[in-house]
């Protein structure tokens, strides 16, 4: 044998042997490459309908808030309303209170001129009766 044909027989040995290392290593690449094929089908079918239905969902959100934030003012002003309306009644019912007093006061009055009238003519009316 020449020493050509034994470093042809040396490289074809050396040829075989990275074939059979690299058959494995290669079909792992595949795999890996399947698996990555996979996951990137599953983020296209699964993650972009999620990502679209937050997006909504945050749209629905900003709504709500600016809703919210219209009606604030809303709330503010009944609030102020509502102040005024008991600061009114609170009037109302301070004269109510004075006139329910006049009132008393009123209907004591004529209470007291009906008895000082009917004494003054009992007086008159016996004056009248004696002669005098």
């Amino acid at each position: 044998m020449s020493l050509g044909a034994l470093a042809a027989l040396i490289a074809a040995l050396a040829v075989a042997v990275l074939v059979l290392f690299l058959i494995p290593t290669v079909l792992s690449i595949k795999k890996t490459a399947q698996s990555i094929a996979a996951l990137s089908d599953l983020l296209t079918n699964e993650l972009k309908p999620t990502i679209r239905e937050l997006n909504q969902v945050l749209a629905e959100l900003k709504t709500v808030g600016g809703g919210v934030a219209e009606h604030t003012d809303d709330v503010k002003r009944f609030m102020a309303a509502l102040g005024d309306t008991g600061t009114q009644l609170t009037s109302i019912n301070r004269s109510v209170g004075l006139v329910t007093s006049l009132l008393n006061q009123a209907g004591a009055v004529a209470t007291g001129a009906k008895v000082a009238g009917k004494y003054l003519l009992e007086n008159y009316l016996k004056r009248k009766l004696k002669g005098v």
